[in-house]
């Protein structure tokens, strides 16, 4: 592990010098009060924050064409998208621009991990076999795993439901220097509880605004957030499906459930629509991905990611002086 990533320590902020007591101590004291010890390190603190955390720390999100933006805080028509749109390119072209694009992504993601001074949140959400395991799987090969967390949230636990609908994924944001996905998110909080009534309407309807002020906590503290939507239809929902009962390599991954749960399809829809209208905002608005081809998909996610990363322009910090003087002992 690099000492840049280390684990923290007893008054010790990670990635920083030991934080001296300055002769306060002697054998038997008690320890000084915790506000000293972090006015103490107040430089090495003040080293791991961005320099700018106002408009001009916000990287700017360069969408692909062929992803639909939703405008901010505006009523969102879902159904308006194409999940099948006839692309410019051939699937050839697209297969072979998606490694160039995954080259971009790991190279990028080197630069971020080294300069540790900001960190990049994709997000993303679908309906049942839209895509989310295929798409980080084929977006994010290669990308050193040591500068990269993948988190998929599930039902909650009996400690996350103690606790506010936000507190398990805060606790998966990514750190400086590292790419954090979220296979599913804090939106599945206005979506699978809406649909199936898990909690009264007017608590999943205060949720939004919560939402909104989480992401915008997050991008004020340096983290650029990546929102995809996985926009299929329904006719290709139902052969993904059926695809998974007729081939016994894809048993696993099929759960009865899913049959279930597609008689709600429209309840679905209305929900995502909600979020997506009410949760785009300028800073992190959500991207609308036609997905019902997979070739299509993956290069339009891939392509997004490398060219906001771009954006960051995140860059290696300086090494020591004099370098060039300096010899290699046999």
């Amino acid at each position: 592990m690099s000492k840049k990533h280390g684990k923290h320590k007893s008054g010790q902020i990670s990635g920083a010098k030991p934080i001296s007591h300055h002769g306060l101590l002697s054998h038997g004291q008690a320890s000084p009060p915790s506000t000293a010890l972090w006015a103490h390190a107040s430089d090495e603190i003040a080293a791991l924050h961005p320099t700018d955390t106002g408009e001009g720390a916000r990287s700017r999100i360069v969408a692909a064409p062929g992803i639909v933006v939703a405008p901010p805080c505006a009523r969102f028509d879902l159904a308006a998208v194409e999940t099948k749109p006839e692309p410019a390119f051939e699937r050839a072209w697209a297969e072979e621009a998606l490694r160039k694009e995954r080259a971009r992504i790991a190279a990028l993601q080197e630069r971020l991990y080294g300069e540790r001074r900001r960190s990049l949140l994709i997000v993303f959400q679908a309906i049942d076999t839209g895509g989310k395991d295929g798409t980080i799987r084929n977006v994010l090969k290669g990308v050193n795993p040591q500068g990269c967390t993948v988190t998929s949230f599930k039902v909650p636990s009996s400690d996350e439901l103690d606790h506010d609908f936000l507190w398990r994924y805060h606790a998966r944001t990514p750190g400086r220097g590292m790419i954090g996905v979220f296979n599913r998110s804090h939106y599945e909080d206005v979506l699978v509880v809406r649909v199936k009534g898990l909690v009264p309407d007017e608590t999943w309807r205060a949720r939004y605004r919560l939402i909104n002020d989480f992401e915008r906590l997050l991008i004020e503290s340096g983290t650029t957030i990546l929102k995809f939507f996985l926009h299929i239809s329904r006719s290709e929902q139902k052969e993904r499906l059926e695809a998974r009962i007729s081939d016994p390599e894809k048993h696993w991954k099929f759960d009865p459930a899913d049959l279930v749960e597609r008689k709600s399809w429209d309840a679905y829809q209305e929900a995502f629509a909600d979020a997506i209208g009410r949760c785009s905002t300028a800073d992190a608005p959500w991207l609308v991905v036609p997905a019902d081809r997979k070739w299509l998909r993956n290069y339009l996610v891939a392509k997004t990611v490398a060219d906001t990363l771009e954006a960051m322009d995140p860059r290696y910090p300086e090494g020591p002086k004099d370098l060039g003087d300096l010899v290699v002992p046999d």
